[in-house]
Formats: structure tokens, sequence, C-alpha cells
């Protein structure tokens, strides 16, 4: 016979689901023969196997961190399709290779991937990822007769004169705003994930952000920051200065194989598992 009383069973709480996100570099698509190790025309293969391997991952978001395509505005027509099978949501970074479309376009090319900023902060999970844009300044992402093609001339000559042009650098504002965002992250106890198409750590005089050194003064005042993701340069890379990482995400495009990333997010630690090229790592985060 039942009795009636407390019951002794233990109420257990789920532990909260790890962040998971997917990562993907350097798709840079075009129709045109290869040149080097860049297959251009596989790329749409690669990514669509990409698409289909995090779709059976239960990914919270995915970030393509730069150069979508290569050259002409019809390669965003190929790749859109394949993206929009994603299970997950999904951003872009803008990268240099995106601005290769006819000048009159260029002012429309975060529209064409998505986004209504250029720059901007997404929160996922109590992660704190900010999206920068290192073609503000820059030879190439303003149409030719515009007055900000005209400064970014001025202040390349004036600043950075001698560096590679296919680089770019962040404004002051885009500057000011950071510190803002970063300053708020502080004040909330947040963790904070940076990705920009181009890197700033380690030393890279070919693929670097031109004012990298003015934007690693800045981070370095900040614990809130955990990581700097980017792509840009194919080869990949990794860094870890003042407790930050820097990731350089291998490209997708020039392998025969594919590059891609699964990151899980803990309180203490990033583990990257790679597909294709991309290596495993495990990031430990510094409290």
């Amino acid at each position: 016979m039942l009795s009636g009383g407390c019951s002794n069973s233990i109420i257990r709480e789920t532990a909260p689901t790890p962040l998971k996100i997917g990562i993907i570099a350097d798709c840079q698509y075009a129709d045109q023969p290869d040149n080097g190790q860049r297959l251009y025309r596989r790329s749409p293969q690669k990514l669509q196997a990409c698409v289909d391997s995090f779709n059976r991952l239960n990914l919270d978001h995915v970030f393509h961190l730069g150069d979508f395509i290569d050259t002409d505005q019809r390669s965003f027509d190929t790749l859109h399709p394949i993206m929009a099978r994603l299970k997950a949501s999904y951003t872009h970074v803008l990268g240099n290779h995106d601005f290769s479309v006819t000048d009159s376009l260029k002012t429309r090319v975060p529209k064409i991937m998505g986004l209504e900023a250029r720059y901007f902060t997404l929160e996922k999970k109590g992660w704190k990822f900010i999206v920068l844009d290192g073609n503000e300044i820059s030879t190439y992402a303003h149409p030719e007769n515009s007055v900000a093609h005209e400064q970014s001339q001025q202040i390349y000559y004036e600043q950075y004169a001698g560096l590679p042009t296919w680089n770019g650098a962040m404004s002051e504002a885009q500057l000011d705003w950071l510190k803002h965002e970063l300053d708020s992250a502080e004040t909330n106890y947040e963790q904070v994930i940076l990705l920009c198409h181009f890197p700033i750590h380690p030393e890279d005089s070919v693929h670097q952000l031109w004012n990298a050194s003015e934007v690693l003064q800045l981070i370095s005042e900040y614990r809130c920051v955990k990581a700097w993701m980017n792509g840009h340069n194919h080869a990949g890379n990794y860094g870890k200065w003042n407790g930050v990482h820097f990731i350089t995400f291998r490209g997708m495009v020039d392998t025969e194989d594919n590059s891609f990333a699964r990151l899980t997010f803990e309180s203490d630690k990033i583990h990257i598992q790679g597909y294709g090229r991309e290596p495993d790592r495990t990031l430990n985060l510094d409290k």
C-alpha cells in the first residue's frame, strides 16, 4: 500500500548544452581554371560537403571568415543556395575578394552577403562574437569615384605605403566602437571572440591587417577577449599573445580534400575539431 509523503527522488538539473559553431574560411569560388593550389571550380562541391557535415552536427551557428568568392558577382549566385541548406543560422565576415565585383555593386556587397552592417556583435549562449571589417580602409572595397575610396587612398599613401594592397585597415571610428563593445563585455563578465578576415598575430607581413599593432594594443587592455579568428592566409597559422589565442583557419579553396572546423565552447576551453586539412586544437582559456 502506498502512503503519502515526500518523494525521495533526486531532481537533477540538466547542464546547459555547450555552444557549437562551424567555421569556414576562404571558399573563394570562381568559374575559372585552377591557378596553382587554388582549385576554384571545386569550391561549390567542397562547400556542399561541408554543409552536409555541419547539418549532422546540431550546430548553433556557422561563420564564414571572408573571401566567399574570388571574382565576379555571379559567383555569389552559385554559393548562396548551398549555404541556404544549412540547418544552423550563419554569418559572413567580409573579405577582400568579396569586393571583386563590378564597381557599381561594391556598396551592396554587405547586403548581398546578408549583412545589415559591416561590423557588429552577435551573442550566442553567453559568448559575445564581435565581427570586424578589415576592408573598411582599403584600395579595393569602395567605388573608385567615391569619397570613401579617395579617403582610403590618402590614408594608405600617408600611413601604409608599401604594404600589400590586398590587405586593409579598420578606421578610428570602428576601433572606438570596438572599445565600447569590449568595455561592455568587461563590465558584464562576458567572454569575447573577435572575428575578422585578416590576421593580426603572429606577425605576417604578407597577410596582416595594416593597423594590426594598433588593434593588438587595444585588445591587450581587456581580459574578456579570448580569441581572434580569421582566414586570408590559406596556409593557416596559430599564436598566443597576452592570453589571447590567434587562429588563422586554412582556406577551403586550395586543397584536393576540404577544410573547415567545428568549435565546441566550454567555460575554460575551446575544442576545435578540424575536417580535411584543418588540424584539431584545444585552446585553454586564461581566467
